[in-house]
C-alpha cells in the first residue's frame, strides 16, 4: 500500500534538510572501510544477540553522528546489522521508540 501524499512529502522535505548520503559522508572512502568491517565482522549485531545467525548488510553508526566526522569514523560507533534490523529496528530506535518484540521458534518472546 502506497505512503498517504502528506507523508511522502514530508519524507522529501526531510532528505532535503539533511542532505544527499554522500554529502553526509558516505564517499567511496566510505563504502570500502564499511566493506572490510563487514569481511572482519561479517554477522548481524542484533540477530547474534537474539541467538539467530545473519548476514550482515550495513555498517551502522550506534550512536548517530549526526554530521560529526570524528564520531563518522570512530570504528567502536560501527557494528554491522542485517537490513531488517538497520532499515527497520535501528529506525524505530533513533526515533525514540523501541525495537519490534521478536518471537522465537517456540513462539515465545525472545
Amino acid at each position: 500500500m502506497p505512503k498517504p501524499l502528506d507523508q511522502r512529502i514530508r519524507n522529501r522535505e526531510y532528505d532535503e534538510r539533511r542532505g544527499s548520503a554522500r554529502k553526509r559522508g558516505y564517499t567511496h572512502q566510505w563504502d570500502k572501510a564499511a566493506a572490510a568491517f563487514k569481511r572482519e565482522h561479517p554477522l548481524c549485531r542484533m540477530c547474534e544477540q537474539q541467538g539467530r545467525v545473519t548476514p550482515a548488510f550495513a555498517v551502522d553508526h550506534i550512536i548517530p553522528h549526526k554530521g560529526d566526522m570524528t564520531l563518522f569514523w570512530d570504528r567502536s560507533n560501527w557494528q554491522p546489522l542485517c537490513r531488517e534490523h538497520h532499515d527497520i529496528d535501528k529506525q524505530r530506535i533513533e526515533r525514540g521508540g523501541r525495537a519490534r518484540q521478536q518471537v522465537g521458534p517456540d513462539g515465545w518472546p525472545i
